[in-house]
């Protein structure tokens, strides 16, 4: 950069974009060679991911969900390689996350005051733990006990349900990332209560239509009739809106104070 003003640093319209082609080549560079690595750890990789469809999951086991057995099979001559390609994409990408943040964080950076860094800091850095804390939380909980209701479901017992592994694998993937944006209420609301566009009253008051619009999203996320999976969803969502009603209530007094 050319030049400092008050913590900002400016430069010309051509110096921020090589500099910006620069950052996405290595954002890249890196998640590819995480994927390759990924790709060659198959058995360990597909360890995990298919873990939640046995029965001595850890899940399964301590809440003392009786013994089942689902099973998945390949109905495409690519599919599995495809499938491996593509879970190994998205485990390269989840690794690279730390990097990648720090790359676009450190593009943006300097062009803000030090008190914006600071906020901004906060502001990555509680987004980025509450997303991996909600892909944790599906992982381990939401799509266990989807796939164990859903894969054991039958309206007939001459049915049996095959599974395919695209399908487990596409579901997996997508709740992973639905609810890793759904953790994102407590920051979200943070910056709206910093931009004083949120008020913890305003919060209070309307739980009971918040309530009923967690369950209307848990009921989109897993699409069960059973009401334990329903409770199960729709628990750690209220209890993500009760603490960003703590946070924007902390956050009004501290710009008051």
């Amino acid at each position: 950069m050319s030049s400092q003003d008050n913590g900002k640093e400016t430069g010309t319209f051509w110096d921020h974009l090589d500099e910006l082609r620069g950052r996405i080549i290595r954002i890249i560079l890196v998640t590819v060679v995480l994927a390759v690595v990924a790709f060659f750890f198959k058995e360990p990789l597909f360890d995990v991911i298919l873990a939640p469809s046995k029965s001595d999951f850890l899940t399964y086991r301590l809440l003392g969900i009786p013994d089942f057995s689902i099973s998945l099979m390949n109905t495409g001559l690519t599919e599995q390689f495809m499938i491996h390609m593509k879970t190994a994409l998205y485990c390269g990408l989840l690794l690279a996350s730390p990097y990648v943040i720090y790359q676009l964080f450190g593009f943006v950076a300097p062009a803000l005051y030090d008190s914006e860094k600071r906020y901004a800091t906060r502001l990555v850095t509680g987004g980025y733990a509450m997303f991996i804390i909600g892909t944790a939380v599906n992982y381990f909980l939401v799509f266990p006990l989807t796939v164990r209701f859903l894969g054991t479901y039958q309206v007939s017992t001459d049915v049996t349900n095959m599974l395919t592994i695209q399908s487990y694998a596409d579901t997996l993937i997508s709740m992973s990332l639905v609810m890793g944006v759904v953790f994102e209420l407590p920051v979200v609301s943070w910056l709206l209560g910093m931009m004083g566009v949120l008020r913890w009253e305003e919060m209070a008051q309307y739980r009971k239509h918040a309530f009923v619009a967690i369950l209307i999203v848990a009921a989109v996320i897993t699409p069960t009739t059973d009401v334990f999976t329903l409770f199960v969803v729709a628990l750690p969502i209220w209890l993500l809106y009760e603490l960003s009603i703590g946070i924007v209530r902390v956050t009004g007094k501290t710009k008051t104070s």
